[in-house]
Formats: C-alpha cells, sequence, structure tokens
C-alpha cells in the first residue's frame, strides 16, 4: 500500500524553520574510518557563521545509526573560546506515524483509494487506523490500508526531517568557525571480495580482491577520505569508544600509493582508498585493492571419514563410536600470501570464489568458500567441493578388549579413483579418539602424527586403482 503524503505551502515553509536559528553550514570533508564489523567512525569538518555570545548550532545529515554517547565536537578555529553548553541528537524525524500523533485534535484532509475525501478533526491515529469528526460532527474511522493522500495544513513544532545534532554553544568572537564532528555509527560495513581464476593444470592462479562497502546507516558521505581496518577490534556492548576514536585520528598521513594503500595499524591492518570515494546511503559500493598474477597453487585430496575430536571426558568403549558412513573425498586448494613464491599480500577475512576456464575458454565457478585474516607469509587453504571420481569407503574390521582396561580396533580405508588417465594423493586423516594414551599397533602405510590425537596417511592412488590402508591401534586407561 502506497501512501502519498501532500504537504501545503505553508507546511512546506515550516519545514525550512524547523531548524533552530543557526548559520547555514558549508561542508569541508568527510573521513571514513570503517571496520569489518559494522562499525564506522565518522569525521565531519563543516564552517558556521557564530555570533558572539550563546548560539544554537544544528549539525545535519548525521547517520540515523549514530551513537550519541561517542560523539565528540571541536572547534578547529577558535577551540579555546568556543564552549559546549549542551549537546542534544534529536531523531523525532517527520513520517506517518509522528505526524498523525502531532496532529492530534486538528483538523486534517484525507483521500481514501476510491476518491472519496474527507475533512475533519483527527481523533487518533493508532492501531492502522485514522478516526475523524467530520465537519459536520459525524465520526468515521477509516482503515490506514485504504488511504491515498494525507493533507496537513502546517508541519507540527518539534518535527525534524533529518537527523540532527543540536549543540547551544558559547562563542567568544563573532564570524565564521572550522568546526569538527568525531563520531560512532553502526550500519557502515565492509568486507573483502576475492576472484580466483585457476590455470587449467591447477598448478597457478591470478587472484583480484575487491573491498566491498556497504551503507545502510541512513547517511550519504560524498568525497569522503575512506579508511578500512581489518581486524578484530573488540567493542563494549554499551560502552562509548573515545580512546579508539583518538587512535584513528593519530593514523599516520597517506602517502603517493595505488588506489588502496596498505599499512600497519596498531595490531591491525588499515587499507586507504586513495581517492575521495562517495558512499550513499543504501548503495553497495566496490573498490579493487589488491592483485596477483601466477602464483604458485596446488590442489589437493582429502579423505576426512573419522568422527570429530571433541577431547577425553573419559575413556570411549561404545565398539559401533566413530563410525560415520562418509564416502565423499573433499577438494582443496592451496597457495601462499609469501613475497616469494606466492600473493605477497596480506588478505582480509572475505568470501573467495575460484574459477577455472573449460577448453572453450569460458570461466566457470569450481568452489566458493571464506578465509580468515591471512597475513603475509601464511598459507590459505580453500575446501571447495567433493571430488565427483573419487570414493572413500571405511569401515571397523576388528574390536575386542585384551584386558579389563585395554581394548584394540582395527580400521580398513578404501580410496578408489574413478579418473580416467590422472593419479591422484589423498590425504587420509584419523581421530583416535578413544583415549589419549594410545599406540598404533600396525599400518599398512606410512603416516604422520599430526597432533596428540590425529595421524595422517598420504596415498597415491592410479586410474582406476583402488587402495586399500588398514591400521590397527591400542588403547590403555588407568
Amino acid at each position: 500500500m502506497l501512501i502519498r503524503y501532500a504537504l501545503t505551502g505553508a507546511a512546506l515553509l515550516a519545514l525550512g524553520l524547523a531548524l533552530p536559528a543557526a548559520a547555514q553550514d558549508a561542508g569541508q570533508g568527510v573521513s571514513l574510518t570503517i571496520y569489518n564489523q559494522g562499525t564506522a567512525l565518522v569525521q565531519d569538518r563543516r564552517t558556521f557563521d557564530l555570533q558572539a555570545g550563546v548560539n544554537t548550532l544544528d549539525f545535519t545529515d548525521v547517520a540515523a545509526t549514530i551513537d550519541s554517547t561517542s560523539v565528540v565536537f571541536k572547534s578547529l578555529t577558535d577551540p579555546q573560546g568556543t564552549t559546549v553548553l549542551e549537546q542534544n541528537y534529536v531523531f523525532d524525524l517527520v513520517n506517518s506515524g509522528a505526524l498523525l500523533q502531532r496532529y492530534l485534535d486538528e483538523r486534517i484532509v484525507l483521500t481514501a483509494d476510491d476518491g472519496t475525501q474527507f475533512a475533519g478533526q483527527l481523533l487518533s491515529g493508532r492501531g492502522g487506523e485514522i478516526i475523524l469528526r467530520q465537519d459536520d460532527g459525524q465520526v468515521t474511522v477509516i482503515n490506514l490500508s485504504q488511504v491515498r493522500d494525507l493533507r496537513f495544513p502546517a508541519l507540527p513544532d518539534g518535527l525534524i526531517t533529518r537527523p540532527t545534532l543540536r549543540w547551544l554553544l558559547r562563542a567568544a568572537q563573532a564570524g565564521p568557525q572550522q568546526v569538527e564532528l568525531t563520531y560512532l555509527a553502526g550500519g557502515l560495513n565492509w568486507t573483502a571480495d576475492y576472484n580466483v581464476l585457476l590455470a587449467t593444470d591447477s598448478a597457478a592462479l591470478d587472484l583480484n580482491g575487491w573491498v566491498t562497502l556497504t551503507n545502510t546507516s541512513g547517511a550519504a558521505f560524498r568525497d569522503a577520505q575512506v579508511k578500512l581496518v581489518a581486524g578484530d577490534v573488540n567493542r563494549l556492548p554499551q560502552a562509548s569508544a573515545r580512546a579508539m576514536m583518538e587512535a584513528d585520528m593519530m593514523a599516520a598521513p597517506a602517502m603517493a600509493a595505488p588506489q588502496v594503500e596498505q599499512r600497519e595499524f596498531f595490531e591491525y591492518k588499515l587499507y586507504e582508498i586513495q581517492r575521495p570515494v562517495t558512499v550513499a546511503d543504501n548503495e553497495t559500493k566496490q573498490v579493487e585493492f589488491v592483485t596477483a598474477a601466477a602464483v604458485p597453487a596446488r590442489t589437493f585430496y582429502v579423505y576426512d571419514a573419522s568422527a570429530p575430536f571433541w577431547g577425553y571426558g573419559g575413556p570411549i568403549t561404545d565398539p559401533t563410536y566413530g563410525q560415520t558412513g562418509i564416502t565423499d573425498v573433499q577438494n582443496w586448494l592451496e597457495f601462499s600470501t609469501a613475497e616469494d613464491g606466492g600473493a605477497n599480500a596480506d588478505l582480509p577475512a572475505g568470501r573467495i570464489r575460484v574459477y577455472q576456464e573449460d577448453v572453450d575458454g569460458a570461466a566457470l565457478l569450481i568452489g566458493e568458500n571464506v578465509i580468515d585474516h591471512t597475513p603475509k607469509g601464511e598459507q590459505v587453504r580453500i575446501y571447495l567441493g567433493n571430488a565427483f571420481d573419487l570414493v572413500g569407503e571405511r569401515r571397523q574390521t576388528n574390536f575386542q578388549y585384551l584386558g579389563a582396561k585395554v581394548l584394540e580396533e582395527t580400521y580398513e580405508i578404501k580410496l578408489r579413483n574413478r579418473k580416467d588417465d590422472q593419479m591422484v594423493e589423498i590425504r587420509v586423516p584419523e581421530r583416535l579418539l578413544r583415549w589419549s594414551q594410545w599406540e598404533i599397533v600396525s599400518a599398512s602405510d606410512e603416516f604422520t602424527k599430526l597432533d596428540s590425537a590425529t595421524i595422517e596417511f598420504r596415498v597415491s592412488v592410479k586410474p582406476g586403482e583402488e587402495r586399500v590402508i588398514t591400521y590397527t591401534v591400542r588403547y590403555r586407561w588407568q
């Protein structure tokens, strides 16, 4: 249902007079520091023409999601002579509900969907209904969903059209002053999105990383200097974060750099876009921030069919425990972020999509996942999906007690390669989860101990071949 509100000329004039008699402001620049946790630090500089003495100053077009407890006001022109006496956040905005509540007992005019016009005293505008006492004394109830047009002769006092910060200031001197407003706001977020093109032999890849900005804060920021902070910044649920603001304001000035400059900032990574960016309200914007070509890569396969390890609460003696029935073999991609032999970049957490060219040159999606914050010099491992032509089978072939507090079990693991002409290496992790004291009594293949509860086999399987791994583990407990 679309409701159209029309204001008379007097009401439009009232809109212009709704603000206190403060001088008009001129924007001087906006800086945004956006954290990848849905929070942004906004710094906004404007110039106001103040009178000597007490002034009422309205700062409009602030984010509707502002944390009013985080606001810092500062005069850059006369910081010593300008004093804040009072600060208010005014958010009683013009909307249908506010107008109906403010216009009780006043005369309004409305038009229903069928064109019928009603005029009279507004008795109620709650519960999705409008109750009018018409000019002839008749009381009429009209469902709000049936209203096509509402007309108010004037805007009630106290309503504003935009979220506004209002200050009562004492200025020592008259004239223009540049002021700076700093505050925290929600509804601003950024994520990293990566597109990877994997070579046809899966031995190298090209990487493109994009910053994706999302603004649902209720305000637009034009020609803003944008900084992006990657990392896990601790926030208190209800507390002001002025210390974090002061740290941001002390960040090093930008130097000549590519489109997005990356640098260290405290225990985080900071990315600064090297040109002014307009971030409109309800907008998603993308800016490329990292590229890398011909990065060495490799794919590998994992058959992970043992049960997850949750820790030893006590010896597990149920013979059927740990049998999952999983047959899928996972396909993984791995590459480095190191300077030598890698992408030579820090990669903030984000989504990553992997493509590979078909024989006709068309790039097809082969997997999608997310990565955590990954500093330069580390390995990136991405689960792409399950291999179609590889099958695993795991079953328990023996379980027996050798004593009151000793048991043995044997597992048989079959790996089948149904590919036409490709030999593959399959990694097989096995979690030894019955008790912390264990030993491998026998094994058909070599294995590596990954941690206190996990071993891993790595076997090569030829096309059309079935490889069989067997091992026996003995557990003891006191």
